[in-house]
């Protein structure tokens, strides 16, 4: 039995500084040592290992001068850089077919040093933007050398414009680009769908972004066990006595909770958890606290914190109305990753 009584994570109200939230944007620990090498393409879809081959090609294309070839550090020349078109790429694809792998794995491989590289999530650049204003954010970014988004969103108009005028102002300062995001999962099929919108919602910046049409099933639940399904009351209760660092809370008070802190300290809720165990899960009651969910099973997913729970399994989460809805992108994703984490949870029960 642990020594201490499992933590709550509806008693945690966590302050995150703005200087945090610039120092967190790298590949989440989930993916400090995925590479080129490491990335398994289906050999049944060839559209995989031709995204490793041109992502490859792109960071070894960031190695010269900033662009625009301004600025202080001892990397950049006299003379701007000649710059080759485009100069930013979009994953574009389903679920689970290894887009953050590969996103990630640029960032590792392009050239310079960490602090001249920022990896985040659509939601946590919209945050970072909120935490310093629209032009401190463009001061930060400005000077890197490369910025890779994951899971760009297209459902909310306000922040689709909002990145895309920081996204502008960072390419007129030279900062190289990668995003990703996902294929509708009723679209899947249909060519470069996701990609036409994604390059439409950003408008000015379609010709700086050359998109990579990667095909696949989620690895996920490519050759895997399925998922277990959800334990009892007890078993998660005595799982989360027995575990070191453990979180145990109902599923019911944590989504209230989640309505009182901030989106972005979401991370900063689970630092030094070890495992999340929920009791009495159920379907959530609306949409606000459904997006609100997701996130959270973002952080987790990122942090590879597994999830234990009662009551409900995690693809009766969200109603058939919300996945047949704008925001089924999301709840598809969460699904997805909370299924992966209940996956890594099961050894977590005594036998």
């Amino acid at each position: 039995m642990a020594d201490v009584g499992p933590q709550a994570l509806c008693a945690r109200e966590p302050r995150v500084p703005a200087e945090r939230l610039v120092a967190e944007m790298v590949p989440p620990p989930r993916f400090d040592s995925v590479r080129f090498d490491t990335y398994n393409p289906d050999p049944a879809q060839p559209s995989q290992s031709e995204a490793v081959t041109v992502l490859a090609g792109f960071a070894a294309g960031l190695g010269g001068a900033h662009a625009t070839g301004s600025g202080k550090r001892r990397w950049f020349s006299k003379k701007p850089a000649a710059v080759s078109a485009p100069r930013g790429v979009y994953l574009d694809g389903g679920y689970g077919v290894g887009k953050t792998h590969l996103l990630a794995s640029l960032w590792h491989a392009t050239p310079a040093e960490p602090a001249l590289k920022a990896f985040g999530t659509f939601v946590e650049l919209t945050n970072l933007v909120g935490a310093l204003g629209f032009q401190q954010t463009v001061q930060t970014l400005g000077g890197h050398r490369l910025l890779c988004i994951d899971e760009f969103e297209l459902d909310d108009p306000g922040d689709t414009v909002l990145v895309s005028s920081l996204l502008s102002r960072l390419v007129e300062q030279g900062v190289a680009l990668a995003a990703t995001s996902n294929t509708l999962p009723g679209k899947l099929g249909e060519g470069r769908f996701a990609a036409a919108d994604f390059l439409r919602e950003i408008q000015g910046l379609s010709a700086h972004f050359r998109p990579l049409r990667i095909d696949g099933q989620d690895y996920r639940h490519r050759g895997l066990p399925e998922a277990p399904s959800p334990f009892s009351d007890e078993q998660v209760a005595k799982a989360a006595y027995a575990t070191e660092g453990a979180s145990l809370d109902d599923f019911p008070g944590l989504l209230d909770h989640l309505a009182r802190v901030h989106p972005s300290r979401y991370g900063a809720l689970t630092d030094g958890i070890t495992a999340v165990c929920l009791t009495d899960v159920g379907p959530v009651p609306d949409q606000s606290t459904a997006l609100r969910l997701v996130v959270l099973a973002d952080r987790l997913y990122d942090r590879e914190i597994p999830v234990l729970a009662s009551g409900s399994p995690f693809d009766k989460l969200f109603s058939e109305e919300m996945l047949n809805g704008g925001y089924r992108k999301k709840y598809f994703r969460a699904i997805s990753r909370l299924t992966a984490l209940a996956r890594d949870a099961k050894p977590l029960v005594s036998q």
